[in-house]
């Protein structure tokens, strides 16, 4: 039996919605109650995989996936991997034997997608930034350290200066250094909101400089920026020129962002992704393939 299943979504070409499999329908059945909910004992067991609303276990191969199960008003049985674990909802009169069937044919599928989930959370948690005087994140593939410095102002900078090193304020080691103008006491948030209003002030003069570098080289003309915070999305671009991209790209090296840059430009001449478009992307940015892998590793919200 094939259920309905939701894809991890892609961290840049993907669509707004999560790609699915083909949904066919659940044979008939009988009836049958839905499992109580897991003991806390098991629930505490060394699972491979507990969502946090588990009320069913089953075993896919190597591992024991403790998963959401709902009934719902449906056609078809429905996986979704999520961030929380796996979840299947199956309609009302499909018997339980029937979700285990879908569950085993689907298995190899599902626990890959649970190990993807699980590795990214991780690395999203080893690298999110405790935004606070010591702070550190990267500004064009470069790390940048968090000053607070409540006796500046910074007149015409809004509030913020990146010294480099020796040739200005920066610290001994000549690291670059971002000075805030907070005091020393300043909670997270505020500091967080500080340097990320830096950041989309260089972002949108970056992005800028960018486009009208590329633009002449493809042939095409853009009308207008627009920064992207986007949760699932670097970028996209409109018909009628319009450009959006999303800010926290200066966290990377230069040619990540001409590739994201020239990769927008490029559906101003081809509005989709087939050979020929690849073709234009290529003619302006040759290593494109290399830059295009390292964004699809990276998590949006590390940085958050």
């Amino acid at each position: 039996m094939r259920g309905l299943l939701q894809m991890t979504l892609d961290l840049f070409d993907a669509p707004a919605a999560p790609s699915v499999a083909p949904p066919v329908p659940a044979p008939p059945a009988e009836p049958g109650p839905a499992a109580p909910a897991l003991p806390l004992a098991d629930a505490l067991a060394p699972a491979n995989f507990t969502h946090p609303r588990a009320s069913r276990e089953i075993m896919l191969g190597h591992a024991r996936v403790a998963y959401e199960f709902i009934r719902a008003q449906r056609r078809t049985i429905g996986f979704v991997v999520g961030a929380e674990g796996l979840s299947v909802r199956a309609p009302r009169w499909v018997a339980l034997r029937d979700v285990d069937a879908a569950l085993q044919e689907k298995s190899e599928w599902i626990v890959r997608k649970l190990d993807e989930t699980r590795e990214r959370h991780q690395r999203m948690e080893s690298s999110r930034i405790e935004w606070c005087d010591g702070a550190r994140f990267d500004f064009l593939g470069e790390p940048v350290i968090v000053q607070l410095d409540p006796r500046h102002a910074f007149a015409g900078s809004g509030g913020a200066i990146l010294d480099v090193g020796p040739g200005g304020e920066g610290n001994a080691s000549g690291e670059r250094v971002l000075r805030l103008a907070l005091a020393g006491n300043a909670g997270s948030a505020q500091v967080r909101d500080a340097a990320q209003a830096w950041l989309q002030r260089q972002a949108r003069r970056i992005f800028t400089e960018r486009l009208d570098h590329f633009a002449p080289r493809l042939g095409v003309r853009w009308s207008k920026l627009s920064l992207s915070n986007a949760a699932t999305r670097w970028g996209s671009a409109s018909a009628d020129g319009g450009i959006r991209l999303h800010w926290r790209l200066v966290h990377f090296r230069m040619p990540v962002i001409d590739y994201v840059v020239a990769h927008e430009l490029s559906h101003l001449r081809v509005m989709d992704h087939s050979p020929r478009f690849w073709e234009t992307v290529e003619s302006v940015v040759p290593d494109y393939h290399q830059l295009r892998r390292q964004l699809k590793e990276e998590q949006l919200s590390r940085w958050s």
